[in-house]
């Protein structure tokens, strides 16, 4: 790998032989180094593929801005993150959680930590994610100092749930902003109204259907089905129960897709929510 641009003594931006920007990290290997030499391996501790030419602008911004501990936090949390899931994750996420985890200290030590609206279904539907959000919560705290709540783990959960939506290409991506679209349509026609754009519930019930959407694709079904809870909402929100049916009508005809009842009870509660105005 030759080197392209040093950051500071840290952090430089590499180039391998495939020609891909690559961002490498080290105790003092860049020190004293210049454009044009070759990185020196033994010190490598972290690298990361910057897969997009904007992406090492963008780098550069957050380099400035954010202490470059913060990119090692990531790190290992993708790290981490990659051995549980044994799943591909877009590069991008380096970026985006490292400015998140940023953001996260910064607002913790302002005592302006925010609640996680969507909290029990990533708990309940990303378990392995939320987990990994969990473990860290710990890495944070060890080398930050600092304890970020819960909520802050599904955000976390959150950031990874979108970096594997990023690698599964164009086509399938297209594919499930379509179905959330046309369930939101669904709901609208159903009701005869024009949901609140701008409303909590509506922003909580879009956020809900692109992991539906994802769990759909992905072949991620919850198996802990609660008859008792499925029965209940079933009978208190009957009508927007009957909207989920039709929601339920249009997977099985365009998508061959069932969804468990778990996943039942979830929409069931949002259609109330987005839909009756009391």
């Amino acid at each position: 790998m030759k080197i392209k641009k040093v950051y500071n003594n840290n952090v430089l931006l590499a180039e391998n032989d495939q020609h891909l920007e690559i961002v490498v990290m080290g105790k003092g290997l860049a020190f004293q180094k210049k454009a044009g030499e070759e990185v020196e391996s033994t010190k490598v501790e972290k690298t990361f593929i910057l897969e997009k030419k904007e992406w090492s602008h963008q780098f550069q911004k957050l380099l400035n801005e954010i202490p470059v501990q913060y990119f090692e936090i990531a790190g290992e949390i993708i790290q981490r993150a990659q051995s549980v899931l044994r799943a591909k994750l877009s590069s991008y996420l380096y970026l985006t959680l490292t400015d998140h985890i940023n953001y996260a200290i910064s607002r913790h030590r302002q005592g302006l930590d925010i609640q996680n609206a969507l909290i029990w279904e990533i708990r309940k539907f990303y378990k392995k994610e939320f987990q990994i959000g969990l473990e860290a919560l710990d890495i944070i705290q060890n080398q930050s100092g600092e304890r970020l709540t819960e909520d802050e783990a599904g955000f976390i959960a959150v950031h990874l749930v979108n970096a594997r939506i990023d690698g599964q290409g164009m086509h399938q991506t297209i594919k499930m902003t379509e179905m959330v679209h046309d369930i939101l349509n669904i709901v609208k026609y159903y009701y005869k109204m024009n949901l609140d754009e701008n409303s909590l519930n509506y922003e909580r019930f879009v956020t809900h259907l692109r992991f539906f959407a994802q769990r759909l694709f992905y072949h991620e079904v919850p198996c802990s089905d609660d008859d008792f809870l499925f029965a209940q909402v079933k009978r208190k929100y009957a009508k927007a129960f009957d909207c989920m049916n039709k929601i339920k009508g249009y997977l099985h005809n365009t998508f061959g897709s069932e969804i468990s009842k778990d996943e039942q009870v979830y929409l069931t509660i949002h259609i109330h929510r987005v839909a009756e105005r009391k």
